[in-house]
């Protein structure tokens, strides 16, 4: 059994403030510790419940945040680009973990709430339908074959992700409150909740179906500002001063023509 794990920061347990989340933050470095301990009790779990291999992929921002030296030795690591490939040879893999995950954008009371850019991404559709990153990260597993079969954050990114895929499981590290408040679990709690839930996300993989999105895929993207629309593309239908719609065959190749 080999497992793929995308991480985030925004729902790692012990996280709720953006000075955790990037190097010009104040509290940068105890947000990029509590970040490597979730994924090492991932690891464990992972492990515990039956994978063979785990790959770790940091996907938060420029994918530079884990603590290299303190990181489970039986796990590979992702760090830095990938050039096209968000998830890299996730087809030869039967399981994918997101880790850290938050709600989509415009989730009431959801901790860092936003979808893939707080600066530029004011909402995204799928399909027509509203969604955030795990609709992308699941539907681009699923175009491969894969399940995403654990999704860990706050209360909203949980709930979020039972509505998407029957019989994900689930880790809720914390309750949102606020943007930037929450309750927290505490931090024995929180990576024993992970290790367990991603142990039984191991052993009940078989069960969960890949997250399919229909071909083909139209995105469309309503932007934070005006004057971003990259308009001299073909393939993008522009629907007012901030909003465009792209059309692909799937998730993963259609986001790339988004973006």
């Amino acid at each position: 059994m080999n497992i793929f794990v995308m991480t985030d920061m925004e729902g790692i347990s012990g996280i709720c403030r953006r000075s955790q989340l990037g190097q010009e933050g104040e509290h940068y470095q105890v947000g990029r510790r509590y970040l490597t301990l979730d994924v090492n009790a991932c690891v464990d779990g992972c492990f515990a419940g039956g994978a063979k291999k785990v790959v770790v992929r940091d996907a938060h921002s420029c994918g530079y945040h884990f603590i290299w030296e303190e990181l489970d030795s039986r796990a590979e690591y992702i760090q830095g680009a990938s050039l096209i490939e968000r998830m890299p040879d996730i087809e030869s893999f039967d399981g994918l973990i997101l880790l850290g995950y938050h709600a989509m954008a415009g989730t009431p009371q959801a901790i860092l709430e936003h979808t893939m850019s707080s600066g530029y991404w004011q909402n995204f559709w799928m399909n027509g339908k509203k969604c955030g990153e795990v609709a992308i990260d699941a539907g681009i597993a699923g175009d491969h074959g894969v399940p995403t079969i654990m999704v860990s954050g706050d209360d909203k990114v949980c709930r979020e992700a039972c509505q998407l895929i029957k019989g994900v499981v689930t880790a809720q590290v914390k309750k949102g409150l606020d943007f930037e408040g929450g309750i927290l679990l505490p931090k024995e709690q929180a990576h024993k909740l992970i290790r367990e839930s991603a142990a039984k996300a191991v052993r009940v993989c078989k069960k969960i179906k890949p997250y399919k999105v229909k071909s083909p895929v139209t995105m469309r993207l309503e932007l934070v500002s005006r004057g971003r629309i990259p308009v001299t593309r073909k393939h993008v239908k522009v629907i007012d001063g901030r909003t465009y719609e792209v059309l692909g065959p799937n998730v993963e190749e259609t986001l790339l023509l988004l973006l």
